[in-house]
């Protein structure tokens, strides 16, 4: 995970190009059919990947993009890898953005975006090109103030930041009546801007891929007094990224993407305001620029439509979940997936010999602020992975 060669420049004019970011997205959701989007006063929240070039950085692409704000409590988590627990919008979106890399990378002409890392079957980010989030309010898990080190132990165990809960700077994203084990979606913003955003399995084939810049719709009702989106929201993450500057390697420092504010979102992204009590839609659509469009019912974790009794066959999972991206993965004709396709694994086991990224992985949870990173159990992912 060498970043000893500077990375491009992101785009300094945040006015200009949070307004390019979201009208990009937002007129890539517009063009999506109703199925899944918020009905009546419902609400969601929207995420979008996009790519810049050097040719038109103010033009971007989307790559990928989801909604949702569902995800599955602890109890109806599944071990076979065949649900979506986490159908928040960000989490989605990324994995939306993962298959389009699988995709890409299989297809019989390269990618424009992404070029031969050496001669061993590895890829990267083409150099000038930048890849960037957008989401229409703030994610989940964002604390207005970031506290210092010597107040992370003060902090309750139950707090509630931003619609998550649990102290010690990292939360769990909330479920009804039911414990998730699903960190917010900030705290895996942060995760990803140490370890990449491709991932465990990819980390096999493809360099570490890094968030230029993220860009956030304000709030139609503004924000609190003295809180700004560029700035307390950089903060925040620079307050993280700080306390893992001791222990990574100069060559390995996390990544800090720059923070934009972007126009008031649509209405259908509002979050219902005052004392009414909020009505989020159910429905998580995925969509990505290699043909991906599915929609997906965060409480279940499996395709809209599915009834009960077809809720464990193969046609109700959704393309995002773990085994279907794993399978995706041992399908590539790569001579570093090779080595894969000879014996039957488990997923996990593919993902802990991806040994850079688990490395990066673990010197993240041993830090101070992510010390209550809570690891899900091996069980979730010990299913085996076929070809």
């Amino acid at each position: 995970m060498d970043r000893s060669t500077s990375p491009p420049t992101p785009p300094r004019d945040g006015v200009q190009w949070a307004s390019a970011a979201s009208s990009a997205a937002l007129r890539r959701y517009s063009s999506l059919p109703k199925k899944g989007k918020p009905q009546g006063r419902e609400s969601t929240v929207l995420a979008a990947f996009l790519l810049s070039s050097p040719q038109d950085p103010l033009g971007p692409e989307v790559l990928s993009l989801a909604t949702g704000t569902k995800c599955l409590g602890a109890s109806r988590l599944g071990p076979r890898g065949d649900l979506v627990h986490d159908a928040h919008a960000e989490v989605v979106a990324r994995r939306a953005l993962l298959r389009l890399l699988y995709a890409e990378i299989g297809a019989d002409s390269p990618p424009s975006w992404l070029v031969p890392s050496g001669s061993g079957g590895r890829w990267r980010l083409r150099d000038g090109y930048q890849l960037h989030l957008y989401v229409t309010q703030l994610p989940c898990g964002v604390m207005p103030v970031p506290p210092s080190p010597s107040e992370v132990p003060r902090l309750q165990p139950d707090i509630v930041v931003n619609g998550c809960g649990d102290g010690g700077f990292v939360q769990r994203k909330p479920g009804r009546g039911d414990t998730t084990l699903s960190m917010s979606c900030f705290d895996k913003i942060t995760r990803w801007c140490v370890v990449g955003i491709q991932g465990a399995l990819l980390s096999h084939i493809l360099e570490p891929l890094y968030l230029s810049t993220v860009t956030i719709g304000q709030s139609p009702d503004g924000a609190p007094e003295g809180f700004c989106i560029e700035s307390n929201v950089e903060k925040v993450l620079c307050a993280r990224l700080s306390s893992l500057s001791r222990i990574f390697p100069a060559s390995s420092k996390p990544n800090k993407p720059l923070f934009f504010e972007a126009p008031i979102p649509p209405k259908e992204f509002h979050q219902t305001p005052g004392d009414i009590p909020p009505l989020t839609c159910g429905y998580s659509i995925c969509w990505n620029k290699s043909g991906l469009h599915e929609v997906i019912l965060g409480t279940t974790g499996r395709k809209q439509g599915t009834s009960s009794k077809a809720a464990c066959l193969p046609s109700t999972e959704s393309m995002l979940c773990k085994i279907r991206l794993a399978e995706a993965f041992i399908s590539l004709e790569n001579p570093l997936v090779t080595k894969f396709q000879h014996e039957e694994l488990s997923y996990r086991a593919i993902k802990d010999m991806a040994c850079e990224y688990q490395q990066m992985l673990e010197l993240l949870r041993e830090a101070p602020f992510f010390g209550r990173w809570r690891a899900k159990p091996a069980s979730l992912d010990s299913f085996k992975v076929q070809r």
